[in-house]
């Protein structure tokens, strides 16, 4: 029996338009179902949860997050790209996500997310946080 581990990177396009630097940091990395040995790896099962309704969902990421979903089936349109543009990435149950600090995009949320979650900071503290805009 084989498992197939792939990573999928996602680019903007609109982000040429920033310096290099800063647009190879702002992207969202999708692991498409990572195996059981990598979630225990992270620890998955001690990071807190968060859930929501389906619905629309402005967000900007004060810290990076990573993320393992539970449930539920995203499209995270980057800033300025929310009006059914073709710039966006998609993933849901079983993903493991990392969405780097500084983005601000909108996730429409078709199925009701479950996830479990946590942040990177520059900083010793924990409390860093998104900004969830409900």
């Amino acid at each position: 029996k084989y498992r197939l581990l792939c990573q999928l990177t996602i680019y903007f396009p609109f982000l040429s338009k920033l310096n290099s630097s800063m647009a190879a940091d702002l992207r969202i990395i999708v692991e498409r179902n990572p195996p059981q040995s990598r979630l225990d790896e992270l620890n998955i099962k001690c990071w807190p949860k968060w859930g929501c309704s389906a619905g629309k969902y402005q967000l900007k990421f004060d810290a990076e997050e990573t993320c393992y979903l539970l449930k539920g089936k995203v499209k995270a349109y980057p800033k300025g790209k929310e009006s059914g543009g073709s710039d966006f990435v998609e993933f849901g149950a079983g993903d493991l996500v990392t969405i780097p600090k500084g983005l601000s995009c909108t996730w429409d949320v078709s199925v009701a997310v479950d996830k479990y979650y946590k942040f990177e900071s520059d900083q010793t503290s924990t409390s860093s946080s998104s900004s969830y805009g409900f």
